[in-house]
């Protein structure tokens, strides 16, 4: 239906219940699912009014976009109103079950680019991209598209003062971590297992003064060619798959 889309994924699902319960018209769930993160889901859909419907897994794989996408879906997926809902940095913080991953853009200008930073961010499994409001491309037409899906599964939360919003993270437990060239220590070296924050700037520009100042920590990518910048799309994947890598080595630990 051109006035319906599909999301998918347990955070995009019950973010869009908390936050617009009445644009989700159907929660369609894979057979056989008994796990809690399912049951939580489902209780949640039916204290709000939202239908959930068992379906064949081979039929969740086509309405996320075609096979191979289990490991994306998760078993289930919403048949949501196409319009393009509010959506705050409490709405997300508020439905997390685990440490805090957002990515946070300070001034990106092109579409093209946020709409990359957009799939990066939903394949990394970042739970949200901040943006300001002004001075930013904003989700356009375009973003949206180069974003193939990711705009309806990853929330995109704008402000309209950054800094401040950074601070409201840090009130809340997140660690804000910019990156910069110029800064000493790099990506690498850096803790990025709690609740974390990677702040990227525009290219060229980088991070706006008052951004790079409000961040609790910089790191900087290491650069062994002979160009001097990433485009920012390219740089929020190395930081945030970084950040999947080192959350996973604690899995694997604990």
């Amino acid at each position: 239906m051109a006035d319906t889309r599909f999301i998918h994924g347990f955070h995009a699902i019950n973010t869009r219940l908390r936050q617009s319960a009445g644009s989700v018209q159907e929660i369609y769930l894979a057979a056989g699912r008994q796990d809690g993160r399912t049951r939580d889901l489902v209780r949640l859909a039916e204290a709000l009014g939202v239908r959930v419907i068992a379906t064949d897994p081979a039929r969740l794989d086509g309405m996320a976009g075609g096979h191979g996408k289990a490991a994306r879906h998760q078993g289930v997926v919403a048949r949501v109103a196409a319009a393009q809902r509010h959506v705050t940095l409490d709405d997300v913080l508020d439905t997390l079950a685990e440490p805090a991953l957002l990515l946070v853009l300070d001034g990106v200008q092109d579409p093209h680019n946020l709409g990359a930073c957009l799939r990066v961010a939903d394949a990394a499994g970042a739970h949200a991209v901040i943006a300001p409001k002004d001075r930013a491309v904003g989700l356009n037409a375009t973003a949206v598209k180069v974003a193939c899906g990711a705009a309806d599964t990853v929330p995109y939360v704008t402000v309209t003062n950054l800094a401040r919003a950074l601070r409201e993270m840090q009130e809340r437990g997140v660690r804000t971590v910019g990156a910069d060239a110029e800064a000493e220590g790099d990506i690498y070296g850096a803790d990025l297992q709690a609740s974390l924050a990677l702040v990227l700037g525009a290219e060229g520009s980088g991070l706006r003064r008052l951004t790079r100042e409000t961040c609790d920590s910089l790191v900087r990518i290491p650069m062994h060619g002979s160009v001097e910048s990433l485009n920012v799309s390219v740089a929020s994947g190395i930081c945030l798959f970084e950040a999947r890598r080192q959350r996973s080595l604690l899995t694997t630990s604990a």
